[in-house]
């Protein structure tokens, strides 16, 4: 009886990264802002005090921020689509982009405001009551600071570590500020409170520029870590033998989701099949061994010329060679030349 091949059932994707929804985070980071702009407003119109003044409004800025961050994480949340077959994670990056540029505005009307009151020093009123609610303030943002942190940095979120980095500034805007207001209330010296409002903003500059580093950094698709790197070729070495080779080991980062691409060099002679089941196994090793990475193989015959020097910046994968060498103890792990681009060809397969 002729045999009649069968359309096999679809495929379940395994390889690809979860798609996680971190909105619960942004909620925690709204309701925070509310509660600190309200207190530190309270604060400011019992003092006076243009540094109190100055720290409500970077919890403005952290509102603006936290709504931003809301959005992103939904839109980072959607499942790849018709249009977008990567996901929509790199939003994550706009969201961060977005915060910089809010926290700048902070920083010139801080600057400005202290300007102001340092032509124009005015005295401080209530200041035992408004330090102790800026205080209370203050303490809002640091747990929610160090959550947003942990998360962000669990999920790999730039979204989050940007919004933690955010209000852990606040916090220590915060105990400067209360810092200059107790140096007026001790000394008399009323200049020193819109100085050390000016010294805030400018740290309010620094933290923007470092936002503004990091999304431009994502959105160049930067590589993976080097230890995460080093991991991926770790995993594809233990499949290295005298007939099947990797080369051209390359990763980038997409909000929290990563992805990498590798080059796997099998004799000509393999059938297709045999080739395909290598790379299913490469592929399952690597999800299993790092977290949240989607990992496409291409497949080469080993005595193809064309199948060399296809990229000048590459991951490298220790060979047969290498091993055996390194086995022998007449190399160096692969940590010691881990992370640089390959300048030379590698050595053509026989």
């Amino acid at each position: 009886m002729e045999h009649v091949p069968t359309t096999p059932p679809p495929a379940t994707p395994t390889n690809g990264p979860a798609t996680r929804n971190l909105t619960r985070f942004a909620y925690l980071s709204i309701a925070a802002a509310i509660v600190t702009i309200a207190l530190k407003v309270f604060a400011w119109q019992l003092t006076g005090s243009v540094g109190l003044l100055s720290d409500a409004a970077e919890s403005v800025v952290n509102l603006v921020a936290a709504v931003a961050v809301l959005i992103a994480l939904r839109v980072a949340a959607m499942p790849p689509d018709k249009n977008h077959h990567f996901g929509h994670s790199k939003a994550e990056y706009f969201s961060a982009a977005l915060e910089g540029q809010m926290i700048f505005i902070a920083a010139v009307v801080i600057m400005w405001s202290s300007v102001d009151r340092f032509l124009n020093p005015q005295p401080i009123e209530n200041v035992g009551v408004g330090l102790g609610i800026s205080v209370a303030a203050s303490a809002v943002n640091g747990v929610v600071a160090l959550v947003l942190l942990r998360a962000g940095r669990r999920y790999r979120s730039l979204t989050l570590v940007a919004d933690g980095k955010h209000l852990m500034t606040d916090v220590w805007t915060s105990v400067g500020v209360i810092v200059g207001v107790l140096l007026v209330a001790l000394t008399g010296v009323e200049r020193l409170d819109p100085v050390v409002a000016f010294l805030v903003g400018v740290n309010i500059v620094v933290t923007g520029w470092k936002l503004l580093q990091q999304s431009v950094e994502g959105l160049m698709d930067i590589a993976m870590s080097k230890d995460d790197n080093k991991a991926i070729a770790e995993v594809l070495s233990g499949f290295v033998s005298e007939e099947v080779h990797f080369h051209a080991l390359r990763t980038r980062v997409s909000g929290h989701h990563r992805f990498a691409e590798v080059h796997v060099l099998v004799p000509g002679a393999w059938s297709v099949q045999r080739g395909h089941d290598l790379m299913e196994d490469v592929e399952a090793a690597v999800h299993r061994a790092v977290e949240d990475v989607t990992l496409t193989c291409h497949l080469e015959p080993s005595e193809d010329p064309r199948a060399y020097g296809d990229y000048t910046a590459e991951f490298p994968i220790p060979t047969h060679a290498d091993i055996v060498a390194t086995a022998n103890g007449t190399r160096h792990d692969i940590e010691d030349h881990a992370g640089a681009p390959r300048e030379t060809e590698p050595k053509r397969r026989p």
